[in-house]
């Protein structure tokens, strides 16, 4: 009896001593974040409630036609719906170590019969053996159980919970990219559509003052080169105007993707863009660090890294584990189930490497290894996203500039044609003259349009190196913990 009280006191303490944990605790290691962004002016930082809308940013656009887009993209977009499949892989795979922590029983029933040999040895009996059918009918039940003294099972649930959260981090980077592209290829092809508008209403001119130089013509006031340099201009414009909507239809086809559909079927009317860029709230560097999606993916492997450094640590130290069986097993199945059939077994074993050809010892330290990767590939993140939000916020600004300074290049090539024209009338000047004009005109037309569209995609740009509202607190709901109810669960 005291054996036995002594047996059961050394297990209760080697079950409540389970909670150590060998292995660095983690720490977020630090990123160098400016305290404010390098340019100012329309897109200045704003006040600290101020934020993208959450889940559905590019509504900040107020855009009806794009906020339908993207809802369906997020709905039918088969790379968000990959990146969905893997965090459900993540999430199991959670599940799978957190197993670990509880026992693990089998039932293995069984029947037998065998037939012994009539001319097996004696072993020394004098009674000569015979022929002999027996049967065998058991029913053991078996439960192991690994005593996690040194944390590597907890280890281990923590590197998955870390992927976990990872997983989830990583589909909302996809969401914030995949939405960032549908609304950069909407305004592209919305500027499109400007621009080919623009250049149908050059063609309508161009077509006027080529009836016009051709009625010269044949009043012989004209000559036949002025024909000709008028039909040049149209052809080209022409041409243009062909490219022009090669590229919409190439823009059309991305947009179709994104929202899952066939290309050869998606459709948009065409409808030029009328949208100024909106006022993006950019908050401060180190607000980055938080709302980054992708930020937030290499900080959760830099956790789950940290993690597989206590694994390895814990290699170096004894694997406990405990056994039992319990059952009955009997010759006769109809005695199967009473008293004098059952069985059962305890046990327990420890093992301690020794010697692995120092198996253990490179293990860890190709676990720092890794760890010391992921850290490198977090700061090299926490850099590229400050790069993108000054660009955007550069180009924004430059764009700006370029913009107002455009409206009146455009003005001014108008009135250059109008005076053209009416020096070419007036038998001033060639008709050279004229052509040239209207190359310049239509030119600085399309250039404006071009920076429109330039602007709105650096605004969706801008939203995206912020992170589209994100927030990385939401990962905090991505974790399994160990429940009671598994320890009957198959």
């Amino acid at each position: 009896m005291k054996a036995w009280s002594l047996a059961i006191g050394g297990l209760a303490a080697l079950l409540m001593t389970a909670g150590c944990e060998v292995g660095p605790k983690y720490q977020k290691p630090t990123a160098q974040a400016p305290a404010q962004w390098s340019v100012q002016g329309p897109w200045q930082a704003a006040a600290p409630s101020d934020s993208l809308p959450k889940g559905t940013w590019w509504s900040l656009f107020n855009t009806t036609e794009l906020n339908s887009l993207e809802q369906q993209a997020v709905t039918a977009n088969q790379s968000l719906e990959a990146a969905r499949d893997r965090l459900n892989q993540a999430r199991a795979f959670a599940r799978v170590q957190s197993s670990r922590l509880f026992p693990q029983t089998n039932v293995g029933p069984s029947a037998e019969r065998q037939l012994y040999s009539g001319n097996r040895p004696t072993l020394g009996s004098p009674i000569l053996p015979s022929a002999d059918t027996e049967y065998t009918y058991a029913i053991p039940f078996n439960i192991n159980y690994e005593v996690d003294l040194f944390g590597a099972v907890r280890r281990n649930l923590e590197s998955a919970n870390a992927q976990l959260q990872a997983s989830a981090a990583d589909l909302e980077n996809v969401r914030l990219v995949m939405t960032s592209e549908l609304a950069a290829d909407y305004f592209s092809l919305r500027e499109l559509d400007t621009e080919i508008g623009v250049v149908r209403q050059a063609l309508e001119f161009q077509q006027k003052d080529y009836d016009l130089v051709v009625r010269r013509e044949q009043g012989g006031v004209a000559s036949g080169l002025d024909v000709s340099q008028q039909a040049t201009v149209l052809d080209a414009t022409r041409a243009q105007l062909e490219l022009l909507r090669e590229q919409r239809a190439q823009y059309l086809h991305a947009i179709a993707v994104l929202v899952g559909q066939p290309a050869s079927t998606f459709q948009l009317a065409e409808h030029p863009l009328d949208t100024a860029p909106p006022v993006i709230p950019t908050g401060v560097p180190s607000d980055v660090l938080q709302r980054r999606p992708d930020i937030a993916t290499a900080e959760r492997q830099m956790a789950s890294a940290n993690a597989q450094v206590g694994v390895a640590k814990a290699a170096f130290y004894p694997v406990i584990s405990l056994f039992g069986t319990g059952g009955a097993s009997s010759r006769d199945i109809a005695s199967l189930i009473s008293a004098p059939s059952a069985i059962w077994a305890l046990g327990g074993q420890a093992v301690q490497p020794l010697f692995n050809g120092g198996r253990n010892r490179a293990n860890l330290a190709g676990a720092k290894a890794n760890y010391d990767q992921t850290v490198a590939n977090y700061r090299q993140n926490v850099l590229v996203a400050f790069q993108q939000v000054e660009d955007a916020l550069s180009n924004l600004n430059t764009l700006q500039s370029a913009a107002a300074s455009q409206e009146k290049a455009v003005d001014d090539a108008q009135r250059a044609l109008n005076i053209a024209n009416n020096r070419y009338v007036g038998g001033i000047t060639t008709y050279l003259d004229v052509v040239t004009a209207e190359e310049t005109l239509l030119s600085n037309q399309r250039l404006m349009t071009q920076i429109r569209g330039q602007q709105m995609v650096n605004s969706v740009y801008l939203a995206k190196a912020l992170g589209g509202g994100w927030n990385a607190d939401a990962l905090r709901d991505f974790e399994v913990h160990p429940k009671a109810i598994q320890v009957v669960q198959p």
